[in-house]
Protein backbone atom coordinates (compact mmCIF):
# COMPACT_ATOMS: atom_id res chain seq x y z
CA UNK A 1 0.00 0.00 0.00
CA UNK A 2 1.51 3.26 -0.81
CA UNK A 3 2.85 5.55 2.02
CA UNK A 4 2.12 2.89 4.50
CA UNK A 5 3.73 5.10 7.51
CA UNK A 6 1.20 7.51 7.42
CA UNK A 7 -2.20 4.61 7.20
CA UNK A 8 -2.38 4.59 11.60
CA UNK A 9 -2.46 8.39 11.96
CA UNK A 10 -4.79 8.50 8.81
CA UNK A 11 -7.00 5.50 10.02
CA UNK A 12 -7.21 7.34 13.23
CA UNK A 13 -8.42 10.57 11.60
CA UNK A 14 -10.72 8.96 9.51
CA UNK A 15 -12.23 6.38 11.67
CA UNK A 16 -15.34 8.49 12.88
CA UNK A 17 -16.05 10.44 9.94
CA UNK A 18 -16.10 8.18 6.90
CA UNK A 19 -17.05 9.22 4.01
CA UNK A 20 -16.76 12.91 5.46
CA UNK A 21 -13.30 12.49 5.21
CA UNK A 22 -12.99 14.30 1.97
CA UNK A 23 -13.94 17.71 3.51
CA UNK A 24 -11.22 17.91 5.99
CA UNK A 25 -8.35 15.88 4.31
CA UNK A 26 -6.91 19.03 2.44
CA UNK A 27 -8.31 17.02 -0.86
CA UNK A 28 -8.33 19.30 -3.71
CA UNK A 29 -10.51 19.37 -6.77
CA UNK A 30 -8.99 17.64 -10.14
CA UNK A 31 -9.07 20.86 -13.09
CA UNK A 32 -11.16 19.78 -15.68
CA UNK A 33 -9.60 17.98 -18.93
CA UNK A 34 -9.63 19.40 -22.03
CA UNK A 35 -11.16 17.51 -24.89
CA UNK A 36 -7.48 16.42 -25.82
CA UNK A 37 -6.13 15.39 -22.39
CA UNK A 38 -6.12 11.68 -21.15
CA UNK A 39 -8.58 11.41 -18.48
CA UNK A 40 -7.20 9.95 -15.15
CA UNK A 41 -9.12 7.34 -13.64
CA UNK A 42 -8.55 5.50 -10.78
CA UNK A 43 -10.49 2.23 -10.05
CA UNK A 44 -12.10 0.93 -6.81
CA UNK A 45 -12.47 -2.93 -6.58
CA UNK A 46 -10.84 -4.53 -9.36
CA UNK A 47 -11.89 -7.99 -9.09
CA UNK A 48 -15.12 -10.09 -10.31
CA UNK A 49 -16.91 -7.23 -12.07
CA UNK A 50 -14.40 -4.97 -11.36
CA UNK A 51 -11.47 -6.78 -13.42
CA UNK A 52 -13.56 -6.05 -16.77
CA UNK A 53 -14.80 -2.81 -15.56
CA UNK A 54 -11.34 -1.47 -15.27
CA UNK A 55 -10.11 -3.08 -18.76
CA UNK A 56 -12.91 -1.22 -20.05
CA UNK A 57 -11.94 2.22 -18.19
CA UNK A 58 -8.50 1.84 -19.87
CA UNK A 59 -9.68 2.16 -23.40
CA UNK A 60 -11.29 6.05 -22.71
CA UNK A 61 -8.28 7.09 -20.29
CA UNK A 62 -5.08 6.08 -18.02
CA UNK A 63 -5.57 3.80 -14.90
CA UNK A 64 -4.17 6.16 -12.26
CA UNK A 65 -4.72 4.34 -9.14
CA UNK A 66 -6.29 1.03 -8.19
CA UNK A 67 -8.00 0.10 -4.64
CA UNK A 68 -9.02 -3.32 -3.46
CA UNK A 69 -9.14 -4.88 -0.12
CA UNK A 70 -7.44 -8.21 -1.36
CA UNK A 71 -3.55 -8.02 -2.35
CA UNK A 72 -3.84 -11.01 -4.68
CA UNK A 73 -6.59 -9.30 -6.82
CA UNK A 74 -4.63 -5.63 -6.24
CA UNK A 75 -0.81 -7.27 -7.24
CA UNK A 76 -2.62 -9.55 -10.30
CA UNK A 77 -4.29 -5.78 -11.57
CA UNK A 78 -1.30 -3.29 -11.17
CA UNK A 79 0.89 -5.96 -12.69
CA UNK A 80 -1.38 -4.98 -15.72
CA UNK A 81 -1.83 -1.44 -15.61
CA UNK A 82 1.24 -0.24 -13.98
CA UNK A 83 0.04 2.64 -11.69
CA UNK A 84 2.38 2.86 -8.99
CA UNK A 85 -0.77 4.05 -7.10
CA UNK A 86 -2.05 1.21 -5.40
CA UNK A 87 -4.39 1.30 -1.72
CA UNK A 88 -6.64 -1.01 0.16
CA UNK A 89 -8.58 1.48 1.97
CA UNK A 90 -10.74 3.64 -0.55
CA UNK A 91 -10.35 6.59 1.95
CA UNK A 92 -6.52 6.79 1.48
CA UNK A 93 -7.18 5.91 -2.14
CA UNK A 94 -8.81 9.61 -2.12
CA UNK A 95 -6.48 11.52 0.45
CA UNK A 96 -3.46 10.73 -1.84
CA UNK A 97 -5.20 10.87 -5.21
CA UNK A 98 -8.33 13.40 -5.34
CA UNK A 99 -6.42 16.05 -6.80
CA UNK A 100 -5.36 13.81 -9.46
CA UNK A 101 -8.32 11.52 -10.55
CA UNK A 102 -11.23 12.90 -13.27
CA UNK A 103 -12.82 9.68 -13.06
CA UNK A 104 -13.61 6.68 -10.34
CA UNK A 105 -15.40 3.31 -11.24
CA UNK A 106 -16.79 1.52 -8.37
CA UNK A 107 -17.15 -1.98 -8.53
CA UNK A 108 -17.17 -3.48 -5.27
CA UNK A 109 -19.56 -5.26 -3.48
CA UNK A 110 -23.20 -3.45 -3.27
CA UNK A 111 -22.96 -2.85 0.53
CA UNK A 112 -20.17 -0.63 -0.41
CA UNK A 113 -20.86 0.97 -3.75
CA UNK A 114 -23.33 4.75 -2.16
CA UNK A 115 -20.80 5.44 0.52
CA UNK A 116 -17.26 5.14 -1.55
CA UNK A 117 -19.46 7.13 -5.07
CA UNK A 118 -20.64 9.67 -2.60
CA UNK A 119 -17.38 10.48 -1.75
CA UNK A 120 -16.06 10.32 -5.39
CA UNK A 121 -18.82 12.83 -6.48
CA UNK A 122 -18.30 15.54 -3.53
CA UNK A 123 -14.92 15.26 -4.63
CA UNK A 124 -16.01 16.46 -8.22
CA UNK A 125 -15.20 13.35 -10.29
CA UNK A 126 -17.25 11.29 -12.72
CA UNK A 127 -18.64 7.88 -11.45
CA UNK A 128 -19.53 5.02 -12.97
CA UNK A 129 -20.84 2.62 -10.54
CA UNK A 130 -21.77 -1.13 -11.11
CA UNK A 131 -25.50 -2.31 -10.52
CA UNK A 132 -27.36 -2.61 -8.33
CA UNK A 133 -26.30 1.37 -7.76
CA UNK A 134 -27.10 0.99 -4.38
CA UNK A 135 -27.86 -1.69 -1.47
CA UNK A 136 -30.49 0.24 -0.80
CA UNK A 137 -33.50 2.99 -1.78
CA UNK A 138 -32.15 6.18 0.11
CA UNK A 139 -28.97 5.69 -0.69
CA UNK A 140 -30.16 5.56 -4.73
CA UNK A 141 -31.86 8.36 -3.92
CA UNK A 142 -29.50 10.17 -2.27
CA UNK A 143 -27.15 9.38 -5.05
CA UNK A 144 -28.76 10.92 -7.72
CA UNK A 145 -28.92 13.96 -5.84
CA UNK A 146 -25.33 14.55 -4.77
CA UNK A 147 -24.39 13.91 -9.07
CA UNK A 148 -27.17 16.87 -10.00
CA UNK A 149 -25.73 18.88 -6.87
CA UNK A 150 -21.83 17.95 -7.92
CA UNK A 151 -22.54 18.18 -11.70
CA UNK A 152 -20.78 14.89 -12.70
CA UNK A 153 -21.28 12.87 -15.11
CA UNK A 154 -22.82 9.21 -13.87
CA UNK A 155 -23.74 6.13 -14.74
CA UNK A 156 -24.19 2.45 -13.61
CA UNK A 157 -23.06 -0.32 -15.17
CA UNK A 158 -26.28 -2.31 -16.51
CA UNK A 159 -24.27 -2.55 -19.79
CA UNK A 160 -27.47 -3.65 -21.88
CA UNK A 161 -29.25 -0.05 -21.48
CA UNK A 162 -27.15 0.65 -24.48
CA UNK A 163 -28.56 -2.57 -26.41
CA UNK A 164 -30.07 -0.73 -29.53
CA UNK A 165 -32.58 -3.62 -30.37
CA UNK A 166 -33.76 -3.29 -26.50
CA UNK A 167 -34.15 0.20 -27.26
CA UNK A 168 -36.12 0.06 -30.11
CA UNK A 169 -38.36 -2.58 -28.44
CA UNK A 170 -39.15 0.01 -25.75
CA UNK A 171 -39.88 3.16 -27.90
CA UNK A 172 -42.48 0.77 -29.65
CA UNK A 173 -44.04 -0.08 -26.14
CA UNK A 174 -44.17 4.24 -25.91
CA UNK A 175 -45.70 4.38 -28.97
CA UNK A 176 -48.35 2.24 -28.14
CA UNK A 177 -47.53 -0.82 -29.97
CA UNK A 178 -49.15 -3.00 -27.21
CA UNK A 179 -51.69 -0.47 -26.61
CA UNK A 180 -52.63 -0.13 -22.54
CA UNK A 181 -49.88 -2.37 -21.09
CA UNK A 182 -51.65 -3.90 -17.67
CA UNK A 183 -49.25 -7.06 -16.76
CA UNK A 184 -45.62 -6.86 -16.58
CA UNK A 185 -44.07 -10.53 -15.91
CA UNK A 186 -39.85 -10.71 -15.26
CA UNK A 187 -38.41 -13.48 -13.80
CA UNK A 188 -34.44 -15.18 -13.62
CA UNK A 189 -32.38 -17.77 -12.86
CA UNK A 190 -30.71 -16.38 -10.15
CA UNK A 191 -29.89 -16.97 -7.23
CA UNK A 192 -26.83 -19.20 -8.20
CA UNK A 193 -25.38 -18.89 -4.85
CA UNK A 194 -26.39 -20.10 -1.71
CA UNK A 195 -29.57 -18.68 -0.10
CA UNK A 196 -31.37 -18.86 2.99
CA UNK A 197 -28.99 -20.97 5.44
CA UNK A 198 -27.21 -20.15 8.28
CA UNK A 199 -24.34 -17.98 8.94
CA UNK A 200 -21.32 -20.12 8.71
CA UNK A 201 -18.74 -20.06 11.35
CA UNK A 202 -15.87 -17.94 11.58
CA UNK A 203 -12.56 -18.99 10.40
CA UNK A 204 -8.95 -16.98 10.32
CA UNK A 205 -8.84 -13.86 8.01
CA UNK A 206 -6.36 -15.12 5.06
CA UNK A 207 -3.45 -12.74 5.04
CA UNK A 208 -4.36 -11.11 1.77
CA UNK A 209 -7.69 -9.96 2.65
CA UNK A 210 -8.08 -6.79 4.58
CA UNK A 211 -11.25 -8.11 6.19
CA UNK A 212 -12.68 -4.42 8.17
CA UNK A 213 -11.76 -3.09 5.03
CA UNK A 214 -14.22 -5.23 3.15
CA UNK A 215 -17.16 -5.30 5.91
CA UNK A 216 -16.94 -1.43 5.81
CA UNK A 217 -20.18 0.49 6.82
CA UNK A 218 -21.73 -3.29 7.43
CA UNK A 219 -21.87 -4.71 11.07
CA UNK A 220 -19.16 -7.09 11.70
CA UNK A 221 -19.32 -10.44 11.35
CA UNK A 222 -16.90 -13.05 11.47
CA UNK A 223 -14.61 -13.66 8.30
CA UNK A 224 -16.02 -17.08 6.58
CA UNK A 225 -13.95 -18.79 3.49
CA UNK A 226 -16.56 -19.23 0.65
CA UNK A 227 -19.19 -17.46 2.13
CA UNK A 228 -18.63 -13.70 1.74
CA UNK A 229 -15.80 -12.55 -0.21
CA UNK A 230 -15.35 -13.15 -3.16
CA UNK A 231 -18.69 -14.05 -4.83
CA UNK A 232 -21.35 -15.38 -1.68
CA UNK A 233 -22.48 -11.95 -0.89
CA UNK A 234 -24.70 -11.24 -3.13
CA UNK A 235 -27.19 -13.39 -0.81
CA UNK A 236 -26.84 -11.36 2.69
CA UNK A 237 -28.85 -8.94 3.94
CA UNK A 238 -25.83 -7.19 5.06
CA UNK A 239 -24.11 -7.35 1.81
CA UNK A 240 -26.01 -7.59 -1.16
CA UNK A 241 -29.84 -7.56 -3.19
CA UNK A 242 -30.52 -11.06 -3.86
CA UNK A 243 -31.86 -12.38 -6.51
CA UNK A 244 -33.69 -9.25 -7.09
CA UNK A 245 -30.89 -6.57 -7.26
CA UNK A 246 -28.33 -8.17 -9.02
CA UNK A 247 -30.33 -8.80 -12.26
CA UNK A 248 -33.33 -6.96 -12.01
CA UNK A 249 -31.54 -3.93 -13.08
CA UNK A 250 -31.28 -6.06 -16.06
CA UNK A 251 -34.30 -7.62 -16.79
CA UNK A 252 -36.28 -4.98 -15.20
CA UNK A 253 -34.43 -2.45 -18.31
CA UNK A 254 -37.19 -2.89 -21.13
CA UNK A 255 -40.38 -2.28 -19.44
CA UNK A 256 -38.74 0.38 -17.32
CA UNK A 257 -37.41 2.26 -20.34
CA UNK A 258 -41.17 1.68 -22.09
CA UNK A 259 -42.93 2.40 -19.40
CA UNK A 260 -41.43 4.98 -17.43
CA UNK A 261 -41.41 2.00 -14.61
CA UNK A 262 -41.00 3.88 -11.38
CA UNK A 263 -42.94 5.53 -8.53
CA UNK A 264 -45.00 2.18 -7.44
CA UNK A 265 -47.32 2.45 -4.83
CA UNK A 266 -47.27 -0.88 -3.04
CA UNK A 267 -45.37 -4.25 -3.15
CA UNK A 268 -46.10 -7.73 -1.73
CA UNK A 269 -44.10 -10.59 -2.07
CA UNK A 270 -44.29 -14.86 -1.39
CA UNK A 271 -40.98 -16.32 -0.31
CA UNK A 272 -39.62 -19.57 1.36
CA UNK A 273 -38.82 -18.00 4.13
CA UNK A 274 -35.83 -16.03 5.29
CA UNK A 275 -33.92 -15.65 8.74
CA UNK A 276 -32.96 -11.81 8.60
CA UNK A 277 -29.95 -12.86 7.54
CA UNK A 278 -29.97 -14.41 3.85
CA UNK A 279 -32.04 -14.03 1.18
CA UNK A 280 -35.12 -16.70 1.13
CA UNK A 281 -34.22 -19.48 -1.35
CA UNK A 282 -36.98 -17.87 -4.00
CA UNK A 283 -39.93 -15.22 -4.25
CA UNK A 284 -42.24 -14.23 -6.60
CA UNK A 285 -42.78 -10.16 -6.06
CA UNK A 286 -45.95 -8.44 -7.15
CA UNK A 287 -45.59 -4.69 -8.05
CA UNK A 288 -48.47 -2.06 -8.01
CA UNK A 289 -47.87 0.99 -10.40
CA UNK A 290 -50.72 3.70 -10.83
CA UNK A 291 -51.23 6.51 -13.98
CA UNK A 292 -48.66 8.38 -14.30
CA UNK A 293 -48.21 11.07 -17.26
CA UNK A 294 -50.85 9.39 -19.13
CA UNK A 295 -49.40 5.73 -18.92
CA UNK A 296 -51.93 3.46 -17.34
CA UNK A 297 -51.35 1.77 -14.64
CA UNK A 298 -50.21 -1.90 -14.78
CA UNK A 299 -48.93 -4.60 -12.16
CA UNK A 300 -45.64 -6.39 -12.62
CA UNK A 301 -44.99 -9.68 -11.72
CA UNK A 302 -41.43 -10.76 -10.78
CA UNK A 303 -39.88 -14.80 -10.20
CA UNK A 304 -36.45 -15.73 -8.83
CA UNK A 305 -35.14 -19.29 -7.49
CA UNK A 306 -37.03 -21.08 -10.09
CA UNK A 307 -40.46 -19.43 -10.26
CA UNK A 308 -41.74 -18.72 -13.62
CA UNK A 309 -44.97 -17.11 -15.34
CA UNK A 310 -47.84 -19.50 -16.43
CA UNK A 311 -46.56 -22.12 -19.04
CA UNK A 312 -49.80 -20.92 -20.89
CA UNK A 313 -48.40 -17.05 -21.27
CA UNK A 314 -45.96 -18.48 -24.00
CA UNK A 315 -48.42 -20.58 -26.18
CA UNK A 316 -47.68 -18.49 -28.91
CA UNK A 317 -44.51 -17.19 -28.73
CA UNK A 318 -42.15 -18.67 -31.82
CA UNK A 319 -38.89 -16.90 -30.61
CA UNK A 320 -36.44 -20.17 -29.15
CA UNK A 321 -33.95 -20.25 -26.60
CA UNK A 322 -30.21 -20.55 -26.88
CA UNK A 323 -30.52 -24.88 -27.29
CA UNK A 324 -33.29 -24.68 -29.37
CA UNK A 325 -36.06 -25.47 -26.86
CA UNK A 326 -39.32 -23.39 -26.29
CA UNK A 327 -39.71 -20.66 -24.36
CA UNK A 328 -39.79 -19.14 -21.41
CA UNK A 329 -36.09 -18.62 -21.63
CA UNK A 330 -34.32 -18.79 -18.49
CA UNK A 331 -34.59 -15.60 -17.49
CA UNK A 332 -36.42 -12.47 -19.65
CA UNK A 333 -39.89 -10.88 -19.69
CA UNK A 334 -43.49 -10.58 -21.22
CA UNK A 335 -45.06 -7.30 -21.48
CA UNK A 336 -48.82 -7.81 -22.05
CA UNK A 337 -51.22 -4.96 -23.41
CA UNK A 338 -55.20 -4.58 -24.55
CA UNK A 339 -53.36 -5.00 -28.05
CA UNK A 340 -50.19 -7.24 -28.29
CA UNK A 341 -47.68 -8.60 -25.87
CA UNK A 342 -43.84 -8.33 -26.26
CA UNK A 343 -41.83 -11.61 -25.23
CA UNK A 344 -37.83 -10.82 -24.64
CA UNK A 345 -35.75 -13.45 -24.17
CA UNK A 346 -32.58 -13.75 -21.97
CA UNK A 347 -31.29 -10.97 -19.02
CA UNK A 348 -30.90 -8.94 -21.55
CA UNK A 349 -33.28 -9.15 -24.02
CA UNK A 350 -30.13 -10.45 -26.13
CA UNK A 351 -31.79 -13.45 -27.18
CA UNK A 352 -34.54 -12.15 -28.87
CA UNK A 353 -37.65 -9.71 -28.78
CA UNK A 354 -41.11 -10.59 -30.68
CA UNK A 355 -44.37 -9.12 -30.72
CA UNK A 356 -47.49 -10.90 -30.81
CA UNK A 357 -50.67 -9.65 -32.01
CA UNK A 358 -49.26 -7.08 -33.82
CA UNK A 359 -46.97 -5.69 -36.82
CA UNK A 360 -44.37 -4.01 -34.91
CA UNK A 361 -44.17 0.02 -35.58
CA UNK A 362 -41.44 1.56 -37.17
CA UNK A 363 -40.04 4.48 -34.54
CA UNK A 364 -37.23 6.43 -34.33
CA UNK A 365 -35.46 6.65 -30.71
CA UNK A 366 -31.78 7.23 -29.85
CA UNK A 367 -29.33 4.85 -30.76
CA UNK A 368 -26.39 4.32 -28.52
CA UNK A 369 -23.10 5.18 -29.17
CA UNK A 370 -21.73 1.80 -26.65
CA UNK A 371 -22.52 1.80 -22.63
CA UNK A 372 -19.06 2.94 -21.52
CA UNK A 373 -18.64 5.26 -24.85
CA UNK A 374 -21.71 6.98 -23.56
CA UNK A 375 -20.02 7.41 -19.97
CA UNK A 376 -16.68 8.92 -21.41
CA UNK A 377 -17.65 10.92 -24.33
CA UNK A 378 -20.73 13.07 -21.71
CA UNK A 379 -17.07 13.57 -19.94
CA UNK A 380 -15.69 15.16 -22.72
CA UNK A 381 -18.87 16.77 -23.98
CA UNK A 382 -21.78 17.91 -21.66
CA UNK A 383 -24.06 18.23 -24.25
CA UNK A 384 -24.58 14.78 -24.29
CA UNK A 385 -25.60 12.28 -21.03
CA UNK A 386 -25.23 8.29 -20.76
CA UNK A 387 -28.62 6.53 -20.25
CA UNK A 388 -28.58 5.39 -17.24
CA UNK A 389 -27.33 8.36 -15.52
CA UNK A 390 -28.03 8.58 -11.47
CA UNK A 391 -30.55 11.04 -11.54
CA UNK A 392 -32.67 10.38 -14.38
CA UNK A 393 -32.43 6.92 -14.86
CA UNK A 394 -30.27 4.58 -12.87
CA UNK A 395 -31.35 5.57 -9.40
CA UNK A 396 -35.27 5.54 -9.83
CA UNK A 397 -34.83 2.12 -11.69
CA UNK A 398 -32.48 0.92 -8.75
CA UNK A 399 -35.10 3.01 -6.52
CA UNK A 400 -38.19 0.95 -8.23
CA UNK A 401 -36.53 -2.60 -8.01
CA UNK A 402 -35.46 -2.30 -4.09
CA UNK A 403 -39.19 -1.72 -3.24
CA UNK A 404 -39.68 -5.44 -3.72
CA UNK A 405 -37.10 -6.60 -0.90
CA UNK A 406 -38.85 -4.40 1.69
CA UNK A 407 -41.77 -7.15 1.17
CA UNK A 408 -39.46 -9.67 1.10
CA UNK A 409 -38.22 -8.53 4.31
CA UNK A 410 -41.76 -8.26 5.90
CA UNK A 411 -43.43 -11.06 4.13
CA UNK A 412 -46.47 -8.49 4.38
CA UNK A 413 -48.36 -5.99 1.45
CA UNK A 414 -46.41 -2.37 1.82
CA UNK A 415 -47.93 0.68 1.24
CA UNK A 416 -45.38 2.56 -0.23
CA UNK A 417 -45.18 6.96 -0.64
CA UNK A 418 -42.23 6.74 -3.18
CA UNK A 419 -42.25 10.81 -2.91
CA UNK A 420 -40.47 10.73 0.63
CA UNK A 421 -39.49 6.79 0.56
CA UNK A 422 -42.12 6.30 3.59
CA UNK A 423 -43.69 2.44 4.26
CA UNK A 424 -47.03 3.58 5.05
CA UNK A 425 -47.95 0.84 6.71
CA UNK A 426 -44.91 -0.32 8.50
CA UNK A 427 -42.50 1.61 10.29
CA UNK A 428 -40.23 -1.04 10.96
CA UNK A 429 -38.74 -0.85 7.64
CA UNK A 430 -37.51 2.12 7.81
CA UNK A 431 -34.54 0.77 8.80
CA UNK A 432 -34.67 -1.24 5.32
CA UNK A 433 -35.08 1.54 3.42
CA UNK A 434 -31.86 3.58 4.84
CA UNK A 435 -29.59 1.92 6.57
CA UNK A 436 -27.41 2.44 10.04
CA UNK A 437 -23.86 2.36 8.30
CA UNK A 438 -21.71 0.93 11.00
CA UNK A 439 -17.80 1.31 12.43
CA UNK A 440 -18.21 5.32 11.75
CA UNK A 441 -18.78 5.65 8.21
CA UNK A 442 -21.66 7.84 7.09
CA UNK A 443 -22.96 9.12 4.30
CA UNK A 444 -23.51 12.64 3.93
Amino acid sequence: MANKQNRRDFMQKTAAVGAGYWALGGVALAQSKSANEQLQIGCVGVGGKGDSDTKNAKKFGKIAALCDIDDQTLTGMESLMKTGNTFNDYREFFDKMGDKLDVVTVSTPDHMHAIIAATAMKLGKHVYCQKPMTRTIYEARRLGELAKENNVVTQMGNQFTAYNPMREAAHRIKEGNLGNVKEVHIWTNRPVWPQGGERPAGAPVPSHVHWDLWLGVAPKREYAPGAYHDFKWRGWWDFGTGALGDMACHTCNLPFMGLNMRDPVSVEAQTSGHNGDSYPEWSTIKFEFPELDGRAPFTMYWYDGGKKPDNALFADVTVKNGDGTPAPSASGCMIIGDKAKMYAAGDYAEQGIEILGADPLKVEYPRSRGHEREFYDAIKDRSKTPMSNFPNYAGPLTETILLGNLAVWSGNRVEWDAKTMTPLNDDKLKKIVKPEYQNGYELI
